[in-house]
């Protein structure tokens, strides 16, 4: 009986005195500097909303990330109080924008007045996530640095068979922007070699003019810049409200367009007024001067090819024409890392072919 009431109050003592350690999470033993580290690591919002329900000490520390990805579904207005108000994926009458689109070209491009049949547009611009609109999103989000934002879908229609990418830097207006479009293809076509092919002098056939190959691309640039500038202005708000940005980068799961801006554009963007479009909402695109250049077929690494590669340079007028070499060494640096592999072969290519400059009034 007296060993029996020992081992009781022995393991009462035990009890009392427990270790400690066996009960301590010893996830709380990580520096918050560490965790920060890996939920920027970590980037996109739902991933982060998910941790911020884990505890307090979470819900503390996600909105002080510095990088954040969103990634967004579908259309919501601006201030996210109406889902339909910038819904842009609904049907839209393609004859309306045809003859919009077609005036624009007729007031900025000359002597191209032969244009006709411009197809219509009709894309998302301004998604939403999870039912609250980016800006509500990344209200939460206090030191924000480098953003990057996904819209679902890219904003050009073109052809079957055809793709265009197109890459724009903004500042407060655009500074510059990069246009790649054409056929990808994994052989070479047995005509490739008689339609269209290059002039002995390295110029464009007579036909790229006749065929509606010149009216298609100038299509191509207009619609990229239009994409691009209701991006730019539909950003506004998100840069005003967030002072810690120093990068931003917003870009489509298609991968058609990518909008970028750095420390000395957001600067900008915050200090000079928005020049906006007096059509629609979105920022006005400054009188620019175009570079085109054409290859009837571009031989790309691992058995690729693109027939009918046209790269498109822009640039604003009056920017950089009195800066010498360092500006044309800027844009050559731009234009050729504005794309991944194996499209900056393509351009690589292209930008050896002779140059035909366009001038194109503001819009």
């Amino acid at each position: 009986m007296c060993l029996i009431a020992q081992l009781e109050r022995t393991q009462t003592k035990s009890r009392i005195h427990a270790d400690p350690s066996l009960h301590q999470d010893h996830f709380d033993r990580i520096p918050d500097s560490l965790v920060l580290l890996i939920f920027n690591k970590l980037a996109d919002v739902r991933s982060l909303g998910r941790c911020s329900a884990v505890s307090k000490r979470f819900n503390a520390l996600v909105p002080l990330v510095h990088n954040v990805y969103v990634k967004i579904d579908r259309v919501v207005s601006i201030d996210g109080d109406s889902y339909d108000a910038l819904d842009l994926s609904l049907p839209k009458p393609r004859t309306l924008f045809a003859h919009l689109l077609k005036l624009i070209l007729f007031a900025i491009l000359q002597p191209l007045h032969y244009l006709q049949n411009i197809h219509g547009w009709s894309k998302p611009l301004l998604p939403q996530l999870s039912h609250h609109s980016p800006r509500q999103v990344l209200k939460n989000f206090t030191h924000v640095r480098n953003l990057r934002m996904e819209l679902p879908a890219g904003d050009v229609k073109t052809e079957d068979g055809v793709f265009l990418k197109w890459r724009a830097e903004f500042g407060s207006t655009l500074q510059n922007c990069v246009i790649l479009g054409g056929t990808m293809m994994d052989y070479r076509p047995a005509s490739a070699n008689l339609e269209g092919a290059m002039e002995d002098n390295g110029s464009i056939p007579e036909s790229f003019y006749t065929n509606g190959g010149l009216k298609l691309r100038v299509v191509w640039t207009i619609s990229s810049l239009i994409a691009a500038s209701t991006r730019h202005y539909l950003l506004r708000q998100i840069i005003e409200e967030h002072p810690t940005l120093s990068s931003l980068v917003l870009t489509d799961a298609d991968g058609q367009g990518t909008l970028t801006m750095g420390v000395e554009q957001l600067k900008e963007f915050r200090e000079i007024p928005l020049a906006t479009s007096a059509s629609s909402n979105r920022t006005q695109v400054p009188a620019s001067y175009m570079k085109l250049r054409y290859a009837p077929f571009l031989e790309l690494p691992e058995g690729m090819g693109m027939q009918g590669a046209t790269l498109v340079a822009i640039k604003p007028a009056g920017e950089g024409t009195s800066g010498g070499h360092y500006y044309r060494k800027e844009a050559e640096a731009f234009i050729c890392g504005a794309f991944d592999e194996p499209l900056r072969d393509a351009v690589k290519a292209l930008v050896k072919n002779r140059t035909y400059l366009l001038e194109m009034n503001g819009f």
